[in-house]
């Protein structure tokens, strides 16, 4: 891709990544804004039908045709970077925190607040979440040095390194007998210089720096972690390292040493990660149809509480830990004796399916309210030249997005299934079958309840199109 014409012109620049990242820190300052002092109805505010509509569609759309590239143009690393010019990180992040636990809390806590304070209608507190991500790294990584906010605790990270995982692009080495010659490691620790100044004493003066996430290229697998920085890019000086393509979902079939990870089979935090990626996006959607009304409602009058809170911490609890507890457990003791950590993997697909059903449903039958509503923010300040709002412009007819969303959902199945007889296959191949059947059965169930759930009624959340 660093060879496409214009593409890979401006990937190799130097200042890529900070005007992506200004590109997007505009519409994020401008939706806190909107957040704070705009209309309380969330279809007709900017922070609402842009966060929840736009932002996560086209997330989820980016992340299927190309990778990683939200992360790299993150707002939020834009102001952490122009902070550090005037604060210096002086701690390490602590050693027992160094994996993904802090973010899968986080990942489970914001999916939570999602539901108990119907984040998607309210303005005020979507802008509020967006502020308190922007004092979170800015605390982190005012903190602590490299990237610990990225690495550890961001839970939209997190959700975009899993999704990556199936994307076409991959930040990689294009030859790695040149690393194995080369002496300085550039890719890693970055391209330093000694001072103009002799007063500087013996300081090296950062040129580039190298992979904040420690990430070694020679020994990187996939995109677990990789934040499409392009800082080993700019950093390595035998132009080695590229965005190159891959088989999709590649990067699932195979466990080998990767630098900054370790294996995945061995990483009980991103097995949790995968797990709560996947029911995590049955939870969702559930949250989102009518029977979850009845369900509250029945589970509040037997546990005999009027509040939301503990209800919807049960059905999390049942959800996230419940259901897949036994369906892992019952389709490992069905191929036994093969190890059931690789197999949670092929969840992975089927998550990003099921996530990607939903947000493009959002996406493709919202895709038009960002014009009135720009229309509508402009106007609040006084600025005519976009005319009055046009309210009647929404999105596709829904009719018309159900195909496409069952698309999705298929093929997530689709994938899950490949990764699943794949790593069936590449265990025993005399007993493939029945190591993949169990498997592939957890994967069936989870994508009829997904289908179940779609043709539902569902709220159609931030826009004017009902409830």
């Amino acid at each position: 891709m660093l060879r496409v014409p214009l593409a890979g012109r401006f990937l190799r620049w130097r200042h890529s990544r900070a005007t992506a990242q200004l590109l997007l820190l505009i519409p994020a300052a401008a939706l806190i804004a909107q957040g704070l002092f705009g209309p309380s109805l969330a279809p007709k505010n900017l922070a609402a039908v842009l966060t929840w509509i736009h932002f996560r569609g086209a997330l989820i759309l980016i992340l299927l045709a190309a990778g990683n590239f939200f992360c790299f143009a993150c707002p939020f690393v834009f102001a952490r970077n122009a902070a550090r010019r005037i604060f210096t990180p002086r701690f390490n992040w602590p050693e027992r925190l160094r994996n993904k636990w802090p973010a899968v809390g986080l990942f489970v806590l914001f999916l939570f607040c999602y539901e108990l304070f119907d984040l998607w209608s309210s303005p005020w507190w979507t802008a509020a979440v967006a502020a308190t991500y922007f004092v979170l790294i800015l605390l982190v990584d005012g903190l602590f040095k490299h990237a610990a906010f990225c690495k550890f605790v961001c839970p939209i990270g997190q959700f975009n390194f899993l999704a990556s995982m199936l994307s076409p692009l991959e930040v990689k080495v294009r030859d790695h007998g040149l690393c194995a010659r080369c002496a300085t490691k550039d890719c890693i620790r970055g391209r330093r210089a000694q001072p103009p100044a002799p007063s500087s004493g013996n300081a090296l003066v950062i040129l580039q720096r190298g992979c904040e996430l420690a990430l070694f290229q020679p020994r990187k697998v996939g995109n677990m972690d990789c934040t499409f920085c392009m800082d080993c890019v700019h950093a390595c000086p035998h132009d080695n390292i590229g965005v190159t393509s891959r088989p999709v979902a590649s990067e699932l079939l195979v466990d080998p040493l990767r630098s900054g990870i370790g294996r995945l089979s061995r990483r009980k935090d991103i097995l949790a990660l995968v797990i709560a990626f996947c029911f995590g996006a049955l939870l969702n959607a559930f949250g989102m149809v009518s029977p979850v009304y009845e369900v509250e409602a029945w589970l509040g009058k037997a546990l005999g509480v009027r509040h939301e809170a503990p209800v919807l911490a049960l059905l999390f609890f049942a959800f996230l830990v419940v259901a897949p507890a036994m369906l892992i457990a019952a389709a490992k003791f069905l191929a036994r004796p093969t190890p059931a950590a690789r197999y949670v993997y092929a969840l992975v697909p089927l998550g990003f399916g099921m996530w990607l059903a939903h947000y493009g449903f959002h996406f493709l039958t919202g895709i038009l309210t960002i014009v009135p509503v720009a229309q509508n923010a402009l106007r609040s300040i006084g600025v005519e030249f976009l005319g009055a709002p046009r309210w009647t412009w929404t999105g596709l007819p829904v009719r018309f997005v159900r195909p496409i969303e069952l698309t999705f959902l298929v093929l997530g199945l689709a994938g899950a299934l490949f990764v699943a007889f794949h790593l069936a296959e590449e265990d025993n191949h005399a007993r493939t079958t029945r190591t993949f059947l169990p498997w592939a059965a957890v994967c069936l169930l989870i994508a009829a309840a997904s289908v179940w759930l779609m043709f539902l009624p569902m709220e159609m959340r931030a826009t004017l199109m009902g409830g």
